[in-house]
């Protein structure tokens, strides 16, 4: 018997390895041009391994995709064979295999879109000609819906908190027949809203003892929270009356409650509300307040000036952390989106010249003051555009007649750095106007109550609302209206006005 050498062995083993090579070689060879694309256990084109907004749902906050190639492409193929459908204006850059998209403008919502890419080339380093063209590749996203909420006014939605979804035609009835909503404000990822009501009974002659809530929208694709209607109580009636509040925390999981205690007027103070904690009195009595953009402080109007108080600020230790102090202005209206920027109200009271007006600022945090606009009527409202390069307000004009002033409203649109005022629209009467501008920038979303002081003789006696609902400055509200401002833009450079058949007040847009 012949016996095996150990250099037979070597061979043979090397032998066997080439073969094995060759076959994988072979098939790698020839199921990348034969085998279909999304069955190919292997694959050797280039194509896009990641796209971040892949079957995702986004919103005003995502201003930016990323497309991830497995190896270099040719940058100017791939952008020139990039589609979006319906179109999003925007810009590319680069950092390696990494495309990064940045939109023009904040995403329009209540659509569906899709992202198409075919013919792109790879491209080989240090080398002219171009390589295998890219495996085409689909995309889609959807951008949010677009809903707004309001509170009833008549039948059976009176005092009640009702969502409309714009998008899929629809609108949801949130809270019950016994409660009379207040006040409301949408969570950040719009699957809840956290809202101030009181008991039918205890709704008399505008006074409210108020509990807080929150109720979910039905909004979100989470299986736990997409049943609208779910209702949970936060705040219940104590020994302290509550009043307004906002939201903060990274989700709205921090509610800021302005309470007084019912036996003791002079115990005024704003409290911390936080699931699992004990309210916590923060000990900044003030009056009009607002929570940052970041969600992270309290802008309150203090004596003279408005005060931004750290939300963490009771939780720290140094002593000598001092708060940042603006004593010319009485109110802040509102922030940009980022919290760059803030437009503030000097009422004006230091200077006898301008006694009885307002003025408008624009402020942000590199230290600019600017004057947009004084006036002798009020500056109701105003909300930044997206880009925060605009400001949508809605003022007043004070008008004298035989016997008395009143007070006629009207919206105007404000470039920050031209300080232009452009009139959009006037309005026959003001009463509690409550005014939403649309996370995407398409329209200002405004109520117009009929109340006992602004009754007209044709009012029809079908509009008395079952239910006894009053404004926020304790009118009885006889009909409400809801209307929407669609704001110029490059397709309509117009501004048009649209009633909606609703019959609501205090609306609010979905973020």
């Amino acid at each position: 018997m012949k016996k095996i050498t150990y250099q037979e062995t070597i061979d043979k083993i090397c032998l066997f390895t080439i073969i094995i090579c060759t076959i994988i070689i072979s098939i790698l060879i020839i199921g990348s041009r034969l085998c279909p694309n999304d069955v190919c256990l292997f694959r050797t084109n280039p194509h896009v391994e990641k796209f971040s907004w892949g079957d995702r749902t986004v919103n005003a906050n995502d201003n930016a995709f990323i497309l991830d190639f497995d190896r270099p492409v040719s940058q100017e193929s791939v952008e020139d064979n990039l589609e979006i459908e319906p179109p999003l204006p925007g810009r590319i850059s680069w950092a390696g295999k990494r495309l990064v998209y940045t939109l023009n403008n904040v995403i329009p919502y209540g659509r569906n879109y899709r992202l198409s890419l075919k013919s792109a080339r790879e491209k080989f380093r240090g080398k002219e000609e171009l390589g295998a063209e890219i495996e085409p590749f689909i995309g889609q996203f959807q951008s949010r819906d677009k809903a707004f909420a309001y509170v009833g006014s008549q039948g059976e939605e009176a005092g009640r908190l009702i969502l409309n979804n714009t998008t899929k035609e629809n609108q949801t009835i949130l809270t019950p027949a016994n409660l009379v909503v207040s006040d409301f404000k949408f969570s950040p990822n719009t699957e809840k809203i956290i809202f101030s009501a009181s008991e039918k009974e205890t709704n008399q002659e505008g006074v409210r003892d108020l509990s807080i809530y929150e109720v979910t929208t039905g909004l979100s694709n989470d299986s736990t929270t997409k049943i609208p209607g779910q209702l949970k109580t936060i705040l219940g009636q104590d020994e302290y009356l509550n009043n307004r509040f906002d939201l903060a925390g990274e989700n709205g999981d921090i509610i800021i409650v302005q309470r007084i205690r019912k036996d003791d007027p002079t115990d005024f103070d704003l409290w911390k509300i936080e699931e699992g904690k004990i309210p916590q009195a923060l000990n900044a009595d003030g009056g009009n307040f607002i929570i940052t953009p970041d969600k992270s402080a309290i802008a309150i109007a203090q004596g003279e000036g408005i005060s931004i108080i750290p939300l963490q600020k009771q939780e720290q230790e140094q002593e000598n952390d001092s708060l940042n102090f603006l004593p010319q202005y009485g109110q802040v209206l509102t922030f940009t989106r980022d919290g760059t920027g803030a437009a503030m109200v000097n009422f004006n009271t230091d200077n006898p010249d301008l006694r009885y007006t307002r003025s408008l600022f624009y402020v942000n945090n590199q230290g600019l003051e600017k004057e947009l606009v004084t006036i002798e009527g009020s500056i109701v409202d105003c909300k930044f555009s997206p880009n925060g390069n605009n400001l949508f307000c809605l003022l007043t004009e004070l008008m004298e007649t035989e016997n008395q002033f009143q007070e006629k409203p009207y919206f105007v649109g404000i470039d920050i750095e031209s300080q232009k005022v452009i009139p959009l629209l006037a309005l026959p009467h003001y009463q509690d106007i409550k005014i939403s501008i649309s996370p995407d920038g398409s329209g200002i979303l405004f109520d117009q109550l009929v109340t006992e002081s602004n009754l007209r003789e044709n009012t029809p006696i079908e509009n008395m609302p079952a239910q006894e609902l009053f404004s926020d400055s304790a009118e009885l509200i006889l009909d409400s209206r809801l209307w929407i401002l669609n704001l110029p833009s490059p397709e309509s450079p117009q501004a048009s006005l649209q009633e909606l058949p609703i019959a609501g007040f205090k609306p609010q847009w979905s973020p």
